[in-house]
């Protein structure tokens, strides 16, 4: 929510932005902070699996009308957003609080759960907006930029490591020093930059980064992202030459840690799509 709220603060009066998790209670947080702050109104909320988020930004299907032939037309318009939610979708809430799982099935379709008034979505057809779109609408309607805030051990967070004395050591092996919980976590990291990438419009730029201070989980990443996409180039961060930071494993990526920078633990890495 923070960052969310920080690039909304960022971005003014121009554009739109569209934020996607798939724990529902942690876009909820998201939603609170941006009306607190009153940042919400280019802003979209999706409750969905960030490695197959397919929904481009709103209006860039609008011109090609030829991909929704067939697509039943119930005449449903997003109307002006509001708290109240439908019969069906606190029903929908109940169930899913009974299976005692905050995570969206990996089958669900994405959830929209807020956009402001200057989102572009009010008196749109839902069927444009929420259409999935393809590898090759991506490249010439895709989205400008893209953060992936990948999911990690946090194990680069001063304030996040400093609860283990509190929870234990199961919790610290569980949560951090698992071997299968960092294996499907490094699954999971590739996929969301891979597919953040595949949203992203060519000449545009994506920033992944991570709160983890291990090479597993920022630069093999990283290697292994750029060795399956040509098309995919590492972008030297120029404001970075003034940061009290160092580079990373990789040439033009960026490192903060206790030592170098007296913050937590940080890494990032800059790509743009050729």
């Amino acid at each position: 929510g923070a960052k969310l709220c920080m690039l909304a603060d960022m971005l003014g009066s121009s554009g739109s932005l569209t934020g996607v998790d798939v724990a529902k209670h942690r876009l909820a947080a998201c939603r609170t902070m941006l009306q607190k702050y009153s940042l919400g109104d280019r802003s979209r909320l999706f409750v969905a699996d960030g490695t197959s988020f397919s929904i481009l930004p709103v209006n860039s299907n609008l011109g090609s009308m030829e991909a929704f032939v067939g697509i039943e037309d119930n005449g449903s318009i997003f109307s002006e957003w509001t708290s109240k939610r439908s019969w069906k979708d606190r029903q929908k809430s109940k169930k899913a609080k009974a299976a005692g799982s905050p995570h969206l099935p990996s089958t669900s379709e994405p959830e929209l759960i807020y956009y402001g008034k200057d989102s572009g979505l009010v008196g749109l057809q839902k069927r444009y907006v929420l259409h999935p779109s393809t590898d090759a609408a991506a490249c010439t309607s895709g989205y400008d930029k893209v953060l992936v805030d990948a999911e990690c051990t946090h194990d680069g967070s001063i304030k996040h490591i400093q609860k283990f004395e509190f929870w234990g050591w199961k919790t610290l092996d569980r949560r951090v020093l698992n071997v299968e919980r960092t294996g499907n976590l490094l699954h999971l990291q590739l996929g969301l930059l891979t597919n953040g990438f595949k949203l992203l419009k060519t000449g545009g730029s994506l920033v992944y980064s991570t709160c983890s201070l291990t090479v597993a989980q920022n630069e093999n990443v990283v290697q292994q992202f750029l060795s399956k996409h040509p098309s995919a180039e590492l972008l030297k961060i120029n404001p970075a030459d003034s940061w009290p930071c160092r580079s990373g494993g990789i040439q033009k990526t960026l490192r903060f840690d206790p030592a170098t920078s007296q913050t937590s633990g940080l890494f990032v890495a800059k790509f743009v799509k050729l």
